[in-house]
């Protein structure tokens, strides 16, 4: 009879002994969490991330580092916590593009040389947000109104009251999101496209800024930025993490088309509506896609006028002979 309380002690002392390996492994895994940002339109935490390549040396990039204090290798970690949709009463004004985090402060600057994307008013876009880890959520787009000056500090009065897409738990397919949404046809000149990210299988909310060229209205205007690319910007050679080898994009030239169906292949492939990855440095010639003049060139204009007169010489000489 002795015994069998000790029995009972053992037993139960086993017990809790397997049953606490599970509730550690529990505690050591922690909740997962997501990661993310857009990789085309390019944004600028990753343009300017180690792996931002041509366009983390851009000189927007090299300011934004300084101002920063280090380099922005957690490019897919500018989140905060238990926003709750109150975006515009957490986040402050000049500090939309950070998140308001001191850690990524350096993309606030106000510049018009970001890295960029060319981009089509109206056209469809197919927007690119790598992440690391597959969550739920609802990715809502913003972009910047008529008339934004990137020389100022970008605020939630340059952005609407509603965002002109919201995309609820799309598929995470090869290590990224595809976003597709119709731009607005109301913009030319340089803008920033908004994109904020609401988890709702954790807590946080994730935010970045892209720039993003519109080709100039008719007539000329247009924004800041219009006539050449961000100074010092990544090409289209640019990879996202996860992303197929891009094809080399041909090198623009000032120079028009050589002739008339290399100048028809220029505009159409200006007017597709194709996000392309960050723009060219500045001081690289961008290609028009309308042709220089209605008319022939001169020497064909000079050559036409000469043949005309030999022929009426010629029609004048051939009558006088006929009336001899």
């Amino acid at each position: 009879m002795s015994r069998m309380p000790w029995i009972s002690s053992h037993r139960a002392a086993l017990a809790a002994a397997v049953a606490v390996p599970p509730l550690l492994t529990v505690w050591a895994a922690g909740p997962a969490q997501a990661h993310g940002a857009p990789t085309d339109p390019v944004s600028r935490v990753y343009a300017c991330s180690p792996e931002g390549g041509v366009a983390a040396r851009s000189a927007a990039c090299r300011a934004a580092v300084a101002a920063n204090g280090a380099p922005f290798t957690a490019w897919d970690n500018l989140r905060i916590a238990n926003v709750n949709g109150r975006d515009r009463q957490v986040v402050p004004d000049g500090g939309l593009c950070s998140g308001g985090l001191s850690a990524y402060r350096g993309l606030d600057l106000a510049r018009s040389d970001w890295p960029s994307t060319r981009l089509t008013p109206g056209a469809t876009l197919t927007m690119r947000y790598s992440s690391t880890i597959p969550h739920t959520g609802t990715f809502q787009l913003y972009l910047t109104k008529a008339g934004y000056d990137p020389s100022r500090p970008l605020t939630w009065s340059d952005l609407p009251d509603r965002p002109f897409a919201s995309v609820k738990d799309p598929a995470l397919t090869n290590g990224a999101y595809r976003i597709t949404a119709k731009l607005p046809s109301d913009r030319s000149g340089r803008h920033v496209l908004y994109t904020v990210w609401r988890n709702t299988s954790t807590p946080d909310t994730y935010y970045s800024c892209s720039d993003v060229v519109f080709p100039a209205a008719a007539g000329g205007g247009g924004g800041a930025g219009t006539a050449t690319g961000g100074a010092g910007s990544g090409r289209s050679t640019q990879r996202a993490p996860g992303s197929a080898k891009p094809t080399k994009k041909a090198t623009l030239s000032a120079s028009p088309p050589a002739s008339a169906t290399e100048a028809a292949g220029a505009a159409g492939k200006a007017a597709s509506g194709a996000p392309r990855a960050a723009e060219a440095p500045a001081g690289t010639p961008v290609a028009s896609t309308g042709t220089s003049g209605a008319g022939p060139s001169a020497p064909l204009v000079a050559g036409g006028a000469a043949a005309v007169l030999l022929l009426t010489g010629g029609a004048a000489l051939a009558l006088r002979l006929r009336r001899r």
